[in-house]
């Protein structure tokens, strides 16, 4: 049987209070919820305060950040769709099809890197990405100061958040960070078994949890309290394409990381359908049968897939476990009214 951290942390922590909330977290911005454990880290530069939260909530859901303010960061990260958007390829401004599936935001904080292939290594550097992105947002670093400068209303804003009313695209990226930091999900049926309720998962998905430890092989790569490891994996998705999507290599331009992809998390699973770096499953019984398979062959496969040989059985009590990791669901209103 395969024996991970992630298993070894779990026996762990069950003895500790898997993951009870943070008691010492001296800024109520955040609410970390139950499997979560601490807060996430914010940078040294960039601490989290209300203020700049409450501004990063404005510019989250503020269409004016694109080109021709038809498009938002939430947009392709509806609070509504658990932070994705439902789509197999996210869709900018005038219909302009991106070539990958919006992954969720939720506890994004928690990883070192962003997007599927890893080329962002901060929520800050990320955020800056989408309004650039001809086939997303479709405007400027320039051009969003411009905008939003000429906007009396933000001015109070900035002030509070950083000092003074200037309006950066630092700040802009900085504030939109911080309010990413907030969205946390936990407490789900999963967290409350490690954290001792034995009844908290069905006789399915207590059988779903072994085989994700063992037989399986899940937890290689979907470890730690976050069911990601944040590593890049070739599971050979999306490479019998023409031209294929290459992933991490774009990046790095490594041979081995031709086809990887980052690990995503598997917390609310249920909600962030369709799955895959190309949205190409629609269905978590389509996502199990693939790894059943041993995922795509191709020259660069990852070592750890390999055919399971699971019963229908054990697939059904897998995505048994798989949905019991649906947690809180953060739900954010879009702000009514914007500032002028």
């Amino acid at each position: 049987m395969i024996r991970s951290s992630f298993l070894l942390a779990a026996v762990a922590l069950a003895s500790l209070g898997w993951g009870r909330p943070n008691q010492g977290i001296s800024d109520d911005s955040f609410h970390v919820p139950l499997g979560m454990g601490s807060p996430p880290a914010a940078p040294e530069g960039n601490p989290v305060s209300k203020a700049k939260v409450r501004l990063g909530r404005l510019l989250f859901f503020d269409k004016r950040l694109s080109r021709d303010r038809t498009i938002s960061c939430a947009t392709c990260h509806d609070p509504n769709k658990g932070w994705s958007d439902g789509s197999s390829v996210s869709a900018g401004i005038g219909g302009r099809k991106g070539t990958r599936n919006a992954p969720t935001i939720l506890n994004a904080a928690y990883l070192d890197y962003y997007f599927w292939d890893g080329r962002a290594e901060s929520l800050e550097e990320q955020s800056k990405e989408p309004i650039r992105n001809p086939n997303e947002m479709g405007f400027s670093a320039r051009g969003v100061v411009g905008r939003l400068s000429s906007m009396k209303g933000y001015e109070d804003l900035f002030k509070a958040a950083f000092g003074d009313k200037a309006v950066t695209a630092d700040r802009v990226a900085q504030a939109i960070a911080s309010f990413e930091r907030t969205l946390i999900t936990g407490n789900s049926p999963v967290d409350r078994y490690f954290a001792g309720d034995a009844k908290a998962l069905t006789a399915s998905q207590k059988a779903g949890l072994d085989l994700f430890l063992g037989k399986a092989g899940c937890a290689v790569c979907h470890d730690s309290r976050n069911f990601t490891d944040g590593d890049f994996h070739n599971t050979g998705v999306g490479l019998s394409a023409e031209n294929p999507d290459l992933g991490r290599y774009a990046v790095t331009g490594l041979a081995h990381d031709r086809g990887a992809f980052k690990t995503p998390t598997l917390r609310n699973l249920p909600d962030t359908a369709p799955y895959m770096h190309d949205g190409s499953m629609k269905t978590l019984a389509e996502v199990v049968d693939f790894y059943d398979r041993g995922g795509e062959p191709n020259s660069r496969l990852d070592a750890d897939l390999h055919p399971l040989h699971l019963t229908a059985q054990e697939k059904r009590d897998l995505v048994a476990f798989l949905r019991a990791l649906e947690g809180e669901k953060v739900a954010i209103d879009a702000p009514t009214s914007f500032p002028r």
